[in-house]
C-alpha cells in the first residue's frame, strides 16, 4: 500500500485547500510502517491468504503460524453459519480454559445455540420445540441464577418461541438477526487472541478510532478544522491507488472472507 493512501494529494482537495489540509499533506508516513500495519490486521482480523500473499509483495517476513490464523477462521466461520456446536467445539480443542474463564462469553455462545435451536424449530408450522426447551433446561438454566443478565437473556431468548417469527418487536427480532452471530464472533476472536498472549484489536482500527476522536474533540473545542475531514484510507477517484491496494494483498482474499461480517468482505479492507 503506497504512502499517498494515507494522506490526501491536490488532485482531490477542493479549490480551497485548508490549510490544516496542508498540515496533514506534510506528514509522509513511511511506506515500511503501512505495509506493517496492513499485515497486522490481515493477521488480526483472519485473513491468512491475503497475508500470505502481502508478505511476498511487500517484501515482509510473515512472524505467525498461518494455522494458528486458519484455527480462528474455523470457529468464526462456524458461528456466522449458525453451528454454534463445532464453534464450542472447536474453542475447546483450542484451548478450554477460553471458556472455563470467561462465563460471560460462555453463556452468550450457548445462548446463540439456542437462539439457532429456536429457529429451527419455528420455521414450519407446528415444528417441535422440544429440542430447544430441552437445551434451554440443560445448557442455560443452570446457568442463568448466577448472574442477573444471564437470566434477563434467558427469559428474553424463549419468548422467541411464543411470539410468531414474523411479527416480532425490535428487541425480539434482533436476537435472529444476522448481526448477533458477527457480534459473538469478534468477542471469540478477540479472547482467542487475547488467550495467545496478542492484541484483540488491530492497530490500524486502534488508529481510526483514535483519529475519529481527535477530530470530534477538535470539533468540540471549535477549532479551525475543514467541515468534512476524509478518513484517507482509501481513494475513491484515483485507479492507481485501488490498483495498489489490490496488488498489496486485499484482492487475494477471495478465500478468507468467511471472516468478514455475514459474508460481506471487511469494509476495512475492500
Amino acid at each position: 500500500m503506497s504512502a499517498n493512501l494515507m494522506s490526501r494529494t491536490p488532485s482531490t482537495a477542493t479549490p480551497t485547500w485548508h490549510q490544516f489540509e496542508r498540515k496533514v499533506d506534510e506528514v509522509k508516513p513511511s511506506k515500511t510502517d503501512i505495509n506493517y500495519l496492513v499485515m497486522d490486521y490481515l493477521i488480526t482480523n483472519g485473513y491468512p491468504s491475503a497475508a500470505k500473499k502481502f508478505a511476498v509483495e511487500a517484501n515482509i517476513q510473515l512472524r505467525t503460524d498461518l494455522d494458528s490464523i486458519q484455527e480462528r477462521v474455523e470457529i468464526r466461520t462456524a458461528i456466522h453459519s449458525g453451528n454454534i456446536r463445532l464453534a464450542i467445539e472447536k474453542i475447546n480443542e483450542l484451548n478450554p480454559q477460553i471458556l472455563d474463564e470467561n462465563q460471560s462469553l460462555h453463556f452468550s455462545l450457548l445462548r446463540l445455540q439456542l437462539i439457532e435451536l429456536i429457529r429451527v424449530c419455528t420455521s414450519t408450522p407446528d415444528g417441535d420445540i422440544s429440542p430447544a426447551l430441552e437445551f434451554a433446561t440443560s445448557q442455560l438454566a443452570p446457568r442463568a441464577p448466577t448472574n442477573p443478565q444471564f437470566l434477563e437473556d434467558l427469559e428474553r431468548t424463549l419468548a422467541l418461541l411464543i411470539f410468531p417469527s414474523d411479527n416480532l418487536a425490535p428487541g425480539l427480532a434482533s436476537l435472529l438477526d444476522p448481526s448477533l452471530r458477527k457480534e459473538i464472533a469478534t468477542r471469540v476472536n478477540e479472547a482467542i487472541l487475547e488467550s495467545q498472549g496478542a492484541r484483540k484489536e488491530a492497530r490500524l482500527r486502534g488508529l481510526v478510532k483514535l483519529r475519529a476522536y481527535a477530530e470530534n474533540k477538535a470539533r468540540e473545542a471549535k477549532k479551525d478544522i475543514p467541515e468534512k475531514l476524509d478518513i484517507g484510507l482509501i481513494s475513491e477517484t484515483h485507479d492507481s491507488n485501488r490498483n495498489t491496494t489490490s496488488s498489496n494483498g486485499a484482492g487475494n482474499r477471495a478465500n478468507d472472507t468467511v471472516m468478514a461480517n455475514n459474508g460481506d468482505v471487511d469494509p476495512m479492507i475492500s
